[in-house]
């Protein structure tokens, strides 16, 4: 009852409190809100070591200014849990701090740094693959689909062209 008092200043509306995380092991961050736009913010500065047109470093950039801005914009943590939609604050912190550390793992890496005239060595094996070992081969389609699919192409074949069908 006092914290109660205490986060509404006496009177008035009730703030949220969370409880728990419901998950084990995950404790409740009171100040989430903080912690996140404070983790995005180191994220967005480190990133900066990894080059511009690495699509590492741009997928990074968007989906943490993303969630840095819905932190800025709200102030609630249910409204911010509800608008990234990728769960609690408390995942969404770890979430961050493995990110700073796979940031920090990629520098060291240099996955990009390769030259475009390396040249890579590739080992065939011949073994075969022992019976219990599922090969995840998909199906053959039913020969309806290639009915189908022959009927689409030729609607959208130009009539000049004539269709010529590959078997796969």
């Amino acid at each position: 009852m006092f914290l109660r008092r205490l986060l509404t200043g006496g009177m008035g509306a009730v703030a949220k409190v969370k409880e728990t995380t419901r998950i084990v092991g995950l404790e409740v961050v009171p100040n989430a809100r903080e912690v996140l736009i404070s983790l995005y913010g180191r994220t967005l500065k480190e990133i900066e070591a990894v080059p511009e047109n690495e699509g590492y470093r741009k997928a990074v950039e968007s989906f943490t200014r993303h969630r840095l801005q819905v932190c800025h914009e709200e102030e609630d943590w249910e409204m911010i849990e509800k608008r990234i939609g990728c769960g609690q604050v408390e995942e969404l912190i770890e979430e961050a701090q493995d990110e700073l550390k796979l940031i920090a793992k990629m520098i060291e890496w240099d996955p990009w740094g390769v030259p475009d005239d390396y040249e890579c060595e590739v080992i065939e094996d011949d073994t075969p693959i022992p019976k219990h070992v599922p090969q995840h081969r998909p199906a053959p389609l039913p020969k309806e689909f290639y009915k189908t699919f022959e009927a689409v192409i030729l609607k959208l074949a130009p009539k000049d062209e004539p269709f010529t069908q590959s078997k796969a």
